[in-house]
């Protein structure tokens, strides 16, 4: 098999997973946005963007710096992941400590569920740490197909105790039933854990190391990238809550709302880039001009992933809201009203910078430069935070969006700014103007397609409008040769298409 088909192959299997866990993802939403207020999804929100700044602590980027560490020395991966587990293990315990206590103590959750609920979902914080920690010899491996049946699985264990605790376990007693569905995130983080170990003991063992001198070897490659993930996700979550304390939960419930639907794409880059980042590594260490291929490669492969999906994001906001919430969180503009749809319609822009991020800092990961990571993310931060103070009292959740996406597009100026400094590469440009009109083709096809069928199925028409566009925007990609013959060659692991010097496909 290719270098290529296995990357691909192995992101595909991962986008597949994320694929039916982002089905059931909307569907645990549509559950919870049903079940409680908006002032009580509010709540819900809060907690798990409360716990994202410290579960990301926890992290501290030893995931990727494992895969890559994996990939440069195979030999050593039972030291390594016995390693990584013992920091990991560690880290977890003493932060969500630290998360549980913080939360008890900020005065504008008393009086709410928030408290209680960040000490409940701190458990399934800890076991998701923890599966992402094995999950990294699957990565290693480019098994990923593995460690999405195990996600899957978790995730319908948690959709079903969901339903079991809305329509029989606790249906009048939404007290309880609050943190009974933190509790089904408990347990499918639990068995996602279990079935990841599964697997990964086909590979290594999983066995507690303290090699002491490692530990201090792989800190300090890990520290630098850890502090600006821990950055990212100040910036990424400062929102919601900076909304719990300067608005009200009904903003917050509105604003995450649409932040629970992007989640379930934003994951994506990151799934292919961890499949990229053995190859790239491998290409740099040796000093190859394959590296240079890779990166254009994954630059295409990013946006077209992205692009279509803000297309489509844009013009069908308010039936996927509609889709996966109730009327209450859509928005009624006559009557001054905004709802997630118009959160939705903004945050995806970020998305989109999102995506093209995730490469330049992976470039800077394969070269040890991630320190860079660290001051771009800070002064992002005071960005976020300066901005959000300045306009929440004026536009409430739209400032959250708003500065989301100046935020991201300021990251990727930088971004790209020091991956260039750090490496030598070209991108395809011709490519991204085919795929944006490619994107666009398909975007006025679900436009018109949605006054067509509206009188037919109303905002049901979502069901269809998402296949027809696909199918739309791969016949455009094919039809403006963004994939041609080449790509196709390279997949197959064809000699001539590794001579290609300037490659115009994906």
């Amino acid at each position: 098999m290719s270098t290529a088909l296995k990357i691909l192959s192995n992101t595909v299997a991962q986008i597949i997973g994320k694929f039916a866990v982002a089905i059931l993802g909307l569907v645990s939403v549509k559950i919870a946005t049903s079940y409680l207020s908006v002032g009580g999804y509010g709540e819900y929100t809060a907690i798990y963007s409360f716990l994202a700044f410290f579960g990301i602590a926890a992290d501290l980027g030893l995931f990727t710096i494992a895969v890559r560490e994996m990939s440069e020395n195979e030999d050593d991966i039972p030291k390594i992941i016995g390693n990584i587990l013992s920091i990991r293990t560690i880290l977890v315990v003493l932060i969500m400590g630290v998360a549980i206590v913080s939360a008890f103590l900020i005065p504008a959750y008393e009086g709410t569920k928030i408290s209680l609920g960040v000490a409940v979902a701190s458990i399934t914080v800890i076991l998701t740490i923890m599966n992402g920690t094995t999950t990294s010899v699957l990565q290693a491996k480019l098994k990923m197909h593995k460690a999405s049946i195990a996600t899957v699985t978790g995730k319908v264990i948690t959709v079903a105790f969901m339903l079991y605790i809305v329509f029989w376990g606790f249906p009048d007693y939404k007290e309880m039933g609050f943190y009974m569905l933190l509790v089904a995130g408990n347990v499918g983080a639990l068995i996602m854990e279990l079935t990841t170990r599964y697997y990964v003991k086909k590979y290594t063992t999983l066995k507690y190391r303290f090699d002491f001198g490692f530990w201090k070897q792989i800190l300090s490659r890990s520290i630098p990238y850890g502090l600006a993930l821990i950055l990212n996700t100040v910036y990424l979550n400062i929102g919601p809550i900076m909304l719990s304390i300067m608005g009200t939960k009904e903003q917050v419930g509105i604003y995450g709302v649409a932040t629970k639907m992007l989640e379930q794409f934003s994951i994506l880059p990151l799934y292919f880039m961890n499949s990229v980042l053995p190859v790239l590594t491998k290409a740099i260490k040796e000093n190859s001009e394959k590296y240079k291929e890779i990166i254009k490669y994954a630059f295409d492969f990013l946006c077209a992933m992205a692009i279509p999906i803000v297309v489509g994001g844009v013009i069908l906001a308010y039936p996927i809201v509609f889709a996966v919430s109730t009327p209450d969180f859509l928005s009624r503009v006559s009557e001054g009203y905004f709802g997630s749809d118009i959160a939705f319609q903004i945050l995806v822009f970020a998305l989109l910078f999102q995506f093209i991020n995730v490469l330049f800092a992976f470039i800077m990961i394969a070269v040890n430069k991630q320190y860079r990571l660290l001051y771009i993310n800070a002064s992002c931060v005071l960005l976020n935070i300066t901005g959000n103070i300045i306009l929440i009292p004026q536009l409430g959740f739209r400032s959250c969006a708003i500065m989301s996406v100046i935020s991201e597009f300021f990251i990727l100026i930088l971004n790209y700014t020091y991956a260039k400094k750090s490496l030598p590469f070209s991108l395809n440009f011709t490519n991204l103007f085919k795929i944006i009109f490619s994107a666009l083709v398909m975007g006025v096809a679900v436009y018109f397609g949605q006054k067509l069928s509206y009188s037919f199925l109303q905002n049901w028409n979502l069901i269809a409008l998402v296949p027809f566009g696909g199918a739309i925007y791969v016949a455009m990609l094919f039809a403006t040769k963004v994939v041609d013959k080449n790509i196709i060659a390279m997949l197959r692991g064809k000699p001539h298409a590794q001579e290609i010097q300037e490659p115009n496909a994906l």
